[in-house]
């Protein structure tokens, strides 16, 4: 046997992988492998025209050298600015792109190729790129600088797996069009947790005609009667968002207006909307009093106004009256289908009807006690109404949510019961919107991506304005890979609910961090809990995020707060409760709570 003489060398690494490459081919095999033939290929020829070697291609993945490292980020942005401009106008279900990392290190060079940590780190950087984007060590950054005209973002010290030292790294990413851009995900304003990364410009209002419903006032004179007068207004915003030609504010937006005095022209300007819909309700014994008035908030005009005085037995005749008012009254073509779900009602009985009204208050306290009790009621709605769909989906939601926050000892039984509940909805009434986005949200804790998502889009073309859905739809997005998808419907989300409540910012924090954009996942979760601190989804990925940048010591304190939510939390069952689809970004998920410092 001949000795193999191993020698070393300074070369600049080049490393390279399709992002999302198993979620692509499963909705498109052929095309896609195709398509990233076609890439790796440009890849290929464009490092062998500026002077670079491919030593080696493993499936999607290519690793190069070069002997200068200023031509390897030259190689790497053109590569990088040929592909954006190929993907510009391609879906996202359709778009290849590609991560780069940049490493300039000393290697061992054996039998044509190179080994040693400067590669593995070109590997590990290629892992943190963004889609369509490029990300360099300190070391390549330190020889670039002031020799290429070129815009990086400082992405601060990394602690990668199997690498002794920190790291410090640098991003690059293509202009607008690419998925995030540097500005918008990586911008000091998002670093502030005061903002949110994703905006909307509310001074462009939506083409369609726009409404905000305000919670109608309470006047019965009984506090206890607040969440009816609260189920009345939150009933017509589901009515009117199933009109494909409306935009709708969602009801946890307009909800932070109850009470309060406002400017009609001013919140018009605020939420970017043209009509808002105000009323109250009085309820007395067996009847019911509700007054509506529809105001142009442009010009602070009243449009139409009336007022019902009604037995109880009546209040689904006065809601349907009522959205037939607003559409008339903005002009807005109606489908027969759309109309049909509109006017039908998922029960007659008025107590269960109540008992409903009375579950949905009591779930949006988050806590232990207000999940049982809303459970339970709506355990009586049902066995008052055995077909009350509405009922079913609700129950459904709530019990996945007692075993997601650890309030229960037999999760998995807990979650198969969730699945029947939300599977006895959609059977009841498959036309009902939140039956099919909760049946979604049930598949994902079950880690089954694909009918989730079928489930959540069938819901979301039954009410396009379902902000809830649209955030589900993002979460389900980044666990099943494909972060830009997740982006994108937070936007919308957050344009239909400006209020934009805590798991939004979960769902948007859950997107960054599939992006292994660590710091901008770390602003997102931290809003998120300023909103909801008892959100245990959002300090878990905060401690995973800040493990993999190496802040020891926030990363404890969101562990703490983990066991202080949960006292059975451990790595374990962080692990075995989020969904994710790939092995490699649950193990990502992982260690990053082992670098903050949990163990079983």
């Amino acid at each position: 046997m001949t000795d193999t003489v191993v020698s070393r060398k300074l070369t600049a690494i080049f490393y390279a992988d399709i992002a999302g490459y198993s979620r692509l081919t499963g909705s498109d095999e052929e095309g896609t492998h195709r398509r990233a033939m076609d890439a790796l290929d440009f890849t290929t020829q464009t490092i062998a025209n500026q002077g670079g070697s491919v030593l080696r291609y493993a499936g999607d993945a290519i690793l190069a050298e070069f002997s200068s490292v200023v031509v390897a980020m030259e190689a790497s942005i053109a590569i990088q600015n040929e592909l954006h401009n190929q993907n510009a106008g391609v879906s996202l279900d359709r778009k290849v792109l590609i991560r780069i990392g940049v490493n300039l290190g000393d290697v061992m060079e054996d039998r044509g190729e190179i080994f040693g940590d400067g590669v593995n780190l070109a590997a590990r950087l290629e892992s943190v790129a963004k889609p369509g984007g490029i990300c360099i060590s300190s070391a390549v950054f330190d020889q670039i600088d002031g020799k290429l005209d070129i815009a990086l973002t400082d992405g601060g010290q990394e602690r990668f797996k199997n690498i002794a030292k920190p790291v410090r790294i640098y991003r690059w990413q293509p202009g607008p069009g690419s998925g995030m851009t540097s500005e918008q995900m990586a911008s000091s304003e998002f670093s502030n947790s005061n903002h949110s990364p994703v905006k909307a410009d509310y001074s462009l209002r939506p083409e369609k005609p726009s409404i905000v419903v305000l919670p109608f006032a309470n006047m019965s004179g009984d506090i206890d009667q607040e969440y009816f007068s609260d189920g009345i207004s939150e009933d017509l915003i589901t009515d009117i968002s199933k009109v494909s030609g409306l935009f709708v504010i969602a009801r946890n937006t307009a909800f932070t207006y109850k009470g309060k005095n406002v400017d009609l022209v001013e919140l018009s300007e605020q939420l970017g909307v043209r009509y808002i819909l105000e009323g109250s309700v009085r309820k007395m014994g067996s009847r019911v009093r509700i007054t509506a008035q529809l105001i142009d908030g442009a010009t602070n005009g009243h449009i139409w106004a009336e007022r019902y005085d009604r037995n109880l037995e009546d209040l689904f005749s006065v809601q349907d009256e009522v959205t037939e008012e607003i559409v008339t009254a903005l002009r807005v073509h109606v489908t027969d289908a759309e109309r049909r779900r509109m006017v039908k009602k998922e029960t007659e009985n008025l107590d269960a009807y109540d008992l409903m009204l009375r579950a949905r208050e009591l779930f949006l306290k988050f806590t232990v006690e207000g999940n049982l009790d809303a459970e339970q009621s709506l355990r009586d709605a049902i066995n008052l109404d055995p077909a009350y769909a509405s009922a079913y989906a609700e129950l459904a939601r709530i019990l996945v949510q007692r075993r997601n926050h650890g309030w229960n000892d037999t999760p998995a039984e807990t979650l198969d019961e969730g699945f029947r509940m939300a599977t006895k909805a959609v059977e009841l009434d498959n036309s009902f919107a939140q039956s099919r986005i909760v049946k979604g949200f049930v598949h994902l804790w079950r880690h089954e991506h694909d009918e989730a998502l079928t489930e959540l889009d069938a819901g979301l073309a039954l009410d396009p304005n379902h902000a809830d859905g649209h955030m589900w739809k993002a979460i389900v997005a980044g666990f099943a890979g494909d972060p830009e998808q997740g982006v994108q419907e937070v936007q919308i989300a957050m344009r239909l609910n400006p209020g934009s409540p805590f798991w939004y910012f979960f769902a948007l924090g859950n997107a960054c961090f599939a992006m292994s954009s660590y710091k901008d996942c770390v602003a997102a979760c931290t809003k998120a809990i300023e909103k909801n601190p008892n959100f245990i989804f959002a300090q878990m990925l905060l401690a995973a995020s800040l493990g993999h940048i190496g802040m020891g010591a926030p990363a404890e304190k969101a562990l703490n707060e983990c066991r202080r939510l949960n006292p059975g939390f451990s790595l374990d069952w962080a692990k075995n409760l989020i969904p994710y689809k790939s092995k490699e970004d649950s193990e990502r998920f992982s260690t990053g709570l082992e670098m903050a410092g949990l163990t079983n």
